[in-house]
């Protein structure tokens, strides 16, 4: 029996020490990873035959804290690409100092015009929470810190820079001489969108038909797409914020399909004559994380550079 304990417990100790190591390693990859930020390239093909390509840039979930250099650096960088129109989606602050370095670091991006929309994260500053959390489809009861001044935020970020809150808004407006017919509700994870409020057919003579949603929550996706939205941009899951190899995404955060959790996918929804209609669903990786979930792995950071081009 000596004999054996010698045996045993040295090799015990090998394993726990090697999984300490590998955990060690992975915990530091993932550090990593979460300041990896990464531009994406998708084309969407929505456009009429002939048309020339419009670009559309796409940032959502970042997710600010006072002190994120690295972030704020590279978000300045973006104009550079020369997008026809910005578009973010959603859970932008998560501390009530970010408001000002958030909007000196988008000033770069204000010659270019853009919309805009909050997320569920922007009302409230983020408190931990237990991990089994995220792996509940409808996760229920209040969850709230101290609140997020967004309505400020949103009213400073329009006299800054000129872009539009969509907020509940269903408008067109005219980009590089294009139409966009262009609708956005608040909230679906939260239930504060009232997409009654923009329902209704496309602006005649529009050339592109675009939806603004936060959460890619199915209800919203299946109104948009009936109602003629050609692409609707979301964000939330963080592409699942840890993806594993040959699995991908485990979680979305909401009702959403975790194999659609990041990048481009069609959705198909009733119209109201009961015919199927097909639309285009981007759902960004997003920039950041919640300051008590700092991680990433398998899923950088990203924000997305879109070219419409013509439908094949």
């Amino acid at each position: 029996m000596r004999g054996e304990t010698r045996t045993v417990w040295p090799a015990a100790r090998r394993v726990a020490g090697g999984l300490a190591l590998l955990g060690a390693a992975t915990v530091g990859y993932g550090v990593y990873e979460r300041d990896a930020y990464t531009l994406t390239r998708r084309e969407v093909p929505i456009l009429a035959p002939g048309a020339a390509p419009l670009r559309l840039l796409h940032l959502s979930d970042l997710h600010v804290t006072p002190g994120q250099t690295r972030k704020f650096d590279w978000l300045g960088e973006l104009g550079r690409l020369v997008p026809d129109l910005v578009a973010m989606t959603g859970d932008v602050l998560s501390h009530q100092d970010s408001s000002a370095p958030l909007r000196r670091a988008l000033a770069p991006l204000y010659a270019f015009p853009g919309v805009f929309i909050p997320g569920n994260n922007d009302y409230y500053v983020p408190k931990p929470r237990s991990p089994h959390h995220y792996f509940k489809r409808h996760p229920g009861g209040p969850h709230k810190g101290p609140a997020l001044d967004w309505d400020g935020f949103a009213k400073d970020l329009v006299a800054d820079s000129g872009w539009r809150d969509m907020t509940h808004v269903h408008d067109v407006l005219t980009i590089g001489g294009r139409r966009l017919d262009v609708r956005g509700v608040d909230d679906a994870r939260s239930r504060r969108d009232r997409v009654a409020l923009v329902a209704g057919p496309p602006e005649p003579g529009a050339d592109v038909v675009l939806g603004l949603s936060h959460t890619p929550e199915p209800r919203v996706l299946d109104a948009f797409t009936a109602d003629g939205v050609q692409l609707t941009l979301s964000g939330h899951t963080h592409g699942g914020q840890i993806r594993l190899p040959f699995v991908g995404a485990l979680v979305t955060n909401c009702g959403l399909d975790p194999s659609r959790a990041r990048g481009l996918s069609r959705w198909s929804a009733a119209g109201p004559d009961g015919a199927q209609r097909m639309s285009w669903l981007h759902v960004s990786a997003g920039l950041g994380t919640s300051p008590y979930a700092p991680i990433r792995l398998g899923c950088r950071p990203e924000a997305t550079l879109l070219t419409l081009v013509p439908a094949r």
